[in-house]
Formats: C-alpha cells, sequence, structure tokens
C-alpha cells in the first residue's frame, strides 16, 4: 500500500484559498470539497472549517457526530500534515481531553470489504449473515451495481427529476376525471348496502377527499418506512437479506448515491397499481379514485423531498434545514428511529422520534 501523501501548511491554505475544502483532523487532512454542499451542518459551517483542525468538532458543537459520521470521514482522506505547528487551530477547552478518532474509523478497502465491490452486490449480502445489519448501516460515499445485466441495472436507477416529468401529468389527469365524475352526482357512500340511507359525495368535496389521499400516504410511508424498510432480516435467511437490500438497505448502505434516492417509474407503478386496485375493492370507484390520485400526489412529494434532503442546501434556521438534520441522524446514528421524511408528524404518536437533545447548537 503506498504512503500517504505529505502536505505543507502553505499548500493546503493555498488550496483553500482556491475553493478546495480541506479540513485536518490533528495531522491526517481530508478533502471534503465533493461534499461540501450536501453537509447537513450547512455549506456555510463547513467552509468556515477549512484548513483548521476540526477534531474538537466531532464531539462537540454545532452537533455531536456519530461514529458514523467519523468513519465516514475517512473517505475524504488524502494525506498528512507535513507541519501541524504552523497550520490554524479549532482551541479545544483546557479541562477536556482531546478526544480520538473512532477505532472503527476506516475507508472501504475494495480488496478487504465483506463484498466485492467490483461485481454486482445484491447477489453477495444475502451470504453475509449475521454481519450483514452491521454492515449495510455503515454508510460509504460510492455508487452502488446491484445488477449484472445493464439492461436491468438501469431500470433500478433514476435521475428525481424523472419521477416529476412521469407521475405529475398522471396525477393532474386523474384529478380532473376524478372531478368531473364526482360533478355528475352519481357518486355516493353505503349505496351497495342502502339506497335510503346513502351519503352522495358532491364536487365541492374532491380537494379534501384530494387532501386525506395525501394524508393516508404520510401514513403509509411511515408504516413501508418502518416495518418493511427496517426490518431486520433473519441472519440464515438469504433471500430476505436481498430483498431487505434491494428495497432499502442499498439506500443506507449509500446514501448520497443520486441514481438511488427516488424510486424508479417501472418498479414503482407495480406498487401504484396494487393499492389503486385494493382502493378499487373497498371504495366507490370514482371516491377511490380520488383518494388515490391525492395518495399519489403525497407520493411524488415525498420522493421530490427524499431527494431534496440528501442533495439540498437549505437555509439554517428553517423547517427543510431542520427536516435535513433529523434524516441524516436517521441515517448515520439513529437508523431505528426518526422515520418520518417529508414530515415527522408520525414519529410521534408512534414514539419513535429522534430525541431532541442529539440535535446541539451551535453557540
Amino acid at each position: 500500500m503506498a504512503a500517504p501523501r505529505s502536505f505543507s501548511a502553505a499548500e493546503v491554505r493555498d488550496r483553500c484559498a482556491r475553493g478546495e475544502c480541506l479540513v485536518r483532523c490533528r495531522r491526517r487532512l481530508y478533502d471534503l470539497s465533493a461534499f461540501v454542499r450536501l453537509h447537513p451542518g450547512g455549506e456555510r459551517l463547513l467552509r468556515s472549517r477549512a484548513g483548521t483542525d476540526v477534531s474538537a468538532a466531532l464531539d462537540g458543537p454545532p452537533h455531536r457526530h456519530s461514529a458514523n459520521a467519523r468513519r465516514w470521514l475517512e473517505q475524504y482522506y488524502v494525506g498528512e500534515l507535513r507541519d501541524e505547528q504552523s497550520c490554524p487551530k479549532v482551541e479545544k477547552p483546557s479541562d477536556t481531553a482531546a478526544p480520538r478518532l473512532d477505532p472503527r474509523c476506516k475507508p472501504v478497502d475494495v480488496d478487504t470489504d465483506l463484498v466485492d465491490w467490483r461485481k454486482p452486490l445484491l447477489w453477495q449480502v444475502g451470504y453475509l449473515g449475521e454481519k450483514y445489519d452491521e454492515w449495510v448501516h455503515q454508510p460509504v460515499d460510492r455508487p452502488i451495481r446491484l445488477f449484472h445485466s445493464d439492461f436491468v441495472e438501469a431500470l433500478s436507477k433514476t435521475a428525481w427529476y424523472v419521477v416529476f416529468l412521469v407521475w405529475t401529468p398522471v396525477v393532474l389527469y386523474l384529478s380532473w376525471v376524478s372531478y368531473t365524475a364526482l360533478a355528475q352526482g352519481n357518486t355516493r357512500l353505503f349505496s351497495s348496502f342502502t339506497t335510503e340511507y346513502s351519503i352522495p359525495v358532491h364536487k365541492y368535496y374532491f380537494p379534501f377527499i384530494f387532501l386525506l389521499g395525501m394524508f393516508l400516504w404520510s401514513l403509509l410511508e411511515y408504516l413501508i418506512h418502518r416495518f418493511v424498510f427496517h426490518m431486520k432480516p433473519p441472519a440464515s435467511n438469504y433471500y430476505l437479506i436481498t430483498l431487505h437490500f434491494l428495497l432499502h438497505g442499498q439506500h443506507h448502505k449509500s446514501p448520497f448515491d443520486s441514481s438511488r434516492l427516488v424510486f424508479p417509474p417501472v418498479p414503482a407503478s407495480l406498487v401504484i397499481a396494487f393499492f389503486y386496485g385494493v382502493l378499487r375493492l373497498l371504495l366507490p370507484e370514482v371516491l377511490g379514485l380520488s383518494i388515490f390520485v391525492g395518495g399519489l400526489c403525497g407520493y411524488v412529494v415525498y420522493d421530490m423531498m427524499h431527494y431534496y434532503l440528501h442533495y439540498g442546501s437549505p437555509k439554517e434556521g428553517t423547517y427543510l434545514y431542520g427536516l435535513k438534520a433529523y434524516h441524516v441522524k436517521h441515517h448515520f446514528e439513529h437508523q431505528k428511529s426518526g422515520f418520518g421524511i417529508s414530515t415527522r408528524f408520525w414519529d410521534h404518536p408512534f414514539r419513535t422520534l429522534i430525541p431532541e437533545e442529539t440535535f446541539e447548537k451551535e453557540d
């Protein structure tokens, strides 16, 4: 293995002056230029650390970093600082010992990792057994290939705007169909049981039915995320481990793989068709369609929000800024809580809210 490159303090300052974002933890240097816009604490905060020693910041304000975050940092390691004394430092409290890097903090080594990153991962993860759960919750910053077939691999990936372009016209069209059908005045609740006491559903109810669909989607989103995506597959079951990795494990392993942050339209259409069929069985056709189109709109908002929480840079102090920090905590520290994405609402009644004390403010 090649020896780490040595950098002088002057070279570090020069690269930072050119817009690069190099930080150091004692003598170890990290180039965070590619990550700076994604930093959950904000780009301004991370750039303010450029050229400085962040060893104190790892366990202090503005928020305490998890072991996964420290492991993540190691992926950006570029070398050692030659002359530590001439580089500016962040003062540390005199009564606090300098925190040590987590001993598990190391970059992914394609030669020694539990899987072979040069081959599709989907058919390998099932063999990890009891090691799978720990492995999948140690994030890496590299793209993932799932399938051998280039065609199938392409179907498993999508750009964020494809979801918007595919489903928004469907939402608009079905909204018009639902409204015009309700306007005919033929839709009644409980008409299959009784005609005397059936309840008419007027066209003016459509916005409220639509919002009901969005509300029900938010609950469904929470339940699927918690009980399906975050199930712990039995260590002895190759197929359930493989299924879990396909559905959600891949996202936790590589949370910044931009091609895997939203649901591809082809598999999404199968799931969407299933839920439409369920509503058709349970409710009158037009009423079921009205709720369905509201839920479909909720799904589009959810997917757009999820992408933004990973790649957006919301203004500090805004609702989206807090939601981004909340979701990052879910990925790096609290994988068994914080299941809400577009909203934290359902984390409250189900008692899976990430504790407020984990979000320490900067003084």
